[in-house]
């Protein structure tokens, strides 16, 4: 396995475990995309792509070959200008005001190991032995740009991460208008788009879509990945299903706005390209300077959705997520949000507190409202200083007693946001992303603080640090709670102006780099208005996000499965909270709101003083099932069982590594009359092993609760939901 060069026929052959990526550099200049699929063993690939001579329409990029176009070339790394009328992976504006460029194959390496991406985050490896890099240059020679093009192959997984450098070696400032991370030309369009789609409260919902001539696009231009589409993409073969077929993911490991598109030619041949939204997006590249672009972390499967997921979920988990809490435990915690709202005191808080020690909870999180004069959204953003009213003895002090209760203590921040009616504002009114002479919008009644500013990076950083250092604080919810409008700085000239939203991601990241590097005891959560900043990007410096301000049962059952296509259960944020439910006010089981919210990392958003008895007994049990359960549910293999997307019936499992352990959930919405019998058919499980099914005892064997299935007993009433755990006998 690696990246095998064969010079006399010009092919690069990458091998990853199961799967085979194959460039041609056609006429020692062009690279072309020749293959993507199952693992070819052999090293060498000595037949050449199929090229034929087409209409005038398709001009000829080499006089003395007729057979080459770029319009109809599978084209490894398309720009602008010579003949390919789709949609390019790069568009440069040059000083003479033309935007063509001829990028030509100058030279490559290979070599163990991969390296790191300056200011933007990626997957990672702890060994040279894991992965190799290949690096391709292209050159322009009349402007003098190089497009380096970066490839790692990590060897015991079917993943390649794709990047590219872009390096003024001319003479002339030029202006990049667009640069994808990655362009991939499918050979055919007989597939199916699936993307994750949806709004605040109703994210990353699972659509697909037939590919057909055109262009299919998602994107976000809010000036981070948003809630409404997610940086990730994929190409399903037909017959692709859950568990079988051939898938092709694209994830983009950025946080800021982004580009994922099919587009289908006059051929059939499908381009895929990922990277930063173009759209208001331009970098000016002055004579010896570079853009790097972010990483798009390319996995293909052969055994479907489920197959792709677990790939990413493994990569994800540990070699993206990074810190002391990469492999840890994950504590289980009581959120004071949705009990108190801003309406709080430090009595009501250790209250709130004492009673989840009680229940064997192990993190209080104290939410927004602690902070200036917050006693709504109308305020006080900015400014990081305690609450005298609320906490009269200080942050420090209420720390210090949580944690003697035998808790841990965590708390909320919103650093990247201010609000007009705060202190900071007012001696810092240029600090906020604004455009002089135009109005400043408001949402939430709040302004985003301008990141891609040294100094406004400086503040965040000691502020926030300044707080973390008063109190025994090791845990800490990251909230963004707008999208970006008015998107300028005061400190960049009028050529620079359409960098700032780049500029503020690479400022975000540098501000999350330094602070949890001062701070690696504290797991950092990553939210924005739940899961509006879902991504790769995020995971890289926090390691699990808050999935969703919806914690109703119901709706997160389509929200965290929609989630799972890429992102595993350790990342997502799950909680228990009140009904009637806050969002959509529906009333469902404590058990199924229990079952729901221990699929990912668990935690309660209520206020427990107020439950019964019985209520209190039941998450004391919950607790205790989820602590068995924690490690297996963490850092298991994850397996979909039945859809929400497809019926009135969901399920999910998890599978230790060692197939020896298994948690299982079974949830069905809506009660039916007279209703048939059912099985439920698990997953992953060894076959010729015996599991032991706890509840009740009985024996099965792994092939039996795979092909057979679980008999499932009727449950009365909406909202129902099961719970299996088997283990190895």
């Amino acid at each position: 396995m690696g990246i095998y060069y064969d010079d006399s026929h010009k092919v690069f052959h990458l091998q990853s475990d199961n799967s085979s990526y194959i460039i041609e550099i056609i006429k020692g200049d062009i690279p072309a995309h020749v293959y993507w699929g199952p693992k070819l063993e052999g090293r060498e690939f000595q037949h050449p792509l199929n090229l034929v001579e087409r209409c005038s329409f398709s001009p000829n990029y080499l006089l003395e070959d007729k057979n080459i176009s770029l319009d109809t070339l599978p084209n490894e790394f398309p720009s602008y200008g010579n003949g390919d009328f789709r949609e390019p992976a790069l568009e440069v504006h040059l000083v003479d005001g033309t935007t063509v460029t001829d990028f030509r194959y100058k030279s490559h390496t290979i070599n163990k190991g991969k390296p790191e991406l300056k200011g933007l985050p990626s997957t990672y490896i702890e060994s040279e032995e894991e992965a190799v890099t290949l690096e391709i240059l292209l050159q322009d020679e009349k402007t003098g740009l190089n497009a380096v093009l970066i490839y790692t192959v990590f060897n015991d997984q079917d993943v390649i991460t794709r990047s590219v450098r872009i390096e003024n070696l001319g003479q002339d400032n030029v202006v990049l208008k667009r640069v994808l991370s990655a362009n991939v030309d499918f050979h055919h369009s007989d597939y199916d788009m699936l993307q994750l789609s949806g709004t605040w409260t109703r994210e990353r919902h699972i659509h697909k879509r037939p590919l057909v001539p055109g262009i299919h696009r998602i994107d976000s231009k809010r000036g981070s990945s948003s809630h409404q589409q997610n940086p990730f993409m994929a190409l399903l073969a037909k017959d692709a299903t859950e568990d079988y077929g051939e898938v092709y993911g694209f994830s983009l490991v950025y946080s800021g706005s982004f580009l994922a598109q099919a587009e289908v030619d006059q051929y059939g041949i499908s381009r895929v390209g990922i990277g930063i939204q173009p759209f208001n997006f331009q970098w000016l590249l002055e004579p010896g300077e570079s853009f790097q672009a972010p990483e798009a972390v390319l996995v293909r499967s052969s055994q479907g959705l489920g197959g792709l997921s677990r790939t990413y979920h493994r990569l994800y988990r540990t070699r993206l997520c990074r810190g002391e809490f990469r492999d840890r435990k994950r504590p289980i915690l009581i959120n004071n949000w949705e009990a108190t709202y801003f309406n709080f005191n430090a009595d009501k808080i250790k209250e709130i507190a004492y009673a989840g020690k009680e229940l064997g909870l192990e993190l209080f999180v104290l939410d927004d409202g602690w902070f200036g004069k917050r006693d709504n959204d109308d305020s006080s953003l900015g400014d990081w200083v305690e609450d005298r009213r609320k906490l009269p003895e200080g942050l420090g002090k209420l720390g210090e007693d949580i944690t003697a209760m035998g808790m841990e203590f965590g708390l909320w921040f919103e650093p990247e946001m201010v609000s007009p009616e705060s202190d900071l504002y007012r001696k810092h009114p240029d600090w906020c992303l604004h455009v002089p002479g135009h109005k400043r919008s408001l949402a939430r009644q709040q302004l985003v603080l301008d990141l891609s500013r040294k100094d406004v990076c400086d503040y965040i950083v000691e502020s926030v640090s300044s707080v973390l250092s008063s109190a025994p604080i090791t845990y800490v919810k990251w909230d963004m709670n707008r999208n970006m409008t008015e998107i300028g700085s005061a400190l960049l000239p009028p050529e620079r102006q359409r960098e700032t939203g780049h500029r503020y991601i690479l400022g975000l990241y540098d501000v999350m780099e330094r602070i949890i590097s001062r701070f690696p005891h504290i797991l950092f959560e990553s939210c924005s208005g739940g899961g509006g900043r879902f991504d790769p990007g995020m995971l890289y410096y926090m390691p699990q996000t808050w999935t969703s301000d919806d914690t109703d049962a119901v709706e997160r059952l389509k929200i965290q499965y929609g989630t799972s296509i890429v992102y595993p259960a350790s990342s997502m944020g799950a909680h228990v909270s009140a009904v009637p439910n806050h969002q959509v006010h529906r009333i469902t089981p404590l058990e199924t709101r229990g079952h729901v919210a221990m699929s990912g990392n668990f935690g309660y958003e209520l206020d427990l003083t107020k439950l019964s008895e019985e209520e209190r007994e039941d998450i004391r049990k919950q607790v205790t099932e989820y602590k068995e359960l924690r490690m297996l549910i963490q850092y298991g293999d994850f397996y979909r069982l039945l859809s929400p997307f497809e019926g009135n019936e969901t399920a999910w499992m998890f599978v230790s590594d060692d197939k020896k352990e298994a948690f299982a959930t079974y949830f069905r919405v809506l009660a039916e009359p007279n209703p048939p019998l059912r099985r439920l058919r698990l997953k992953g499980l060894d076959p010729v092993k015996s599991y032991k099914l706890q509840h009740n005892g009985e024996v099965y064997r792994g092939d039996e609760l795979m092909y057979f299935g679980l008999s499932l007993p009727q449950r009365e009433g909406d909202f129902r939901s099961l719970l299996f755990v088997l283990k190895e006998i």
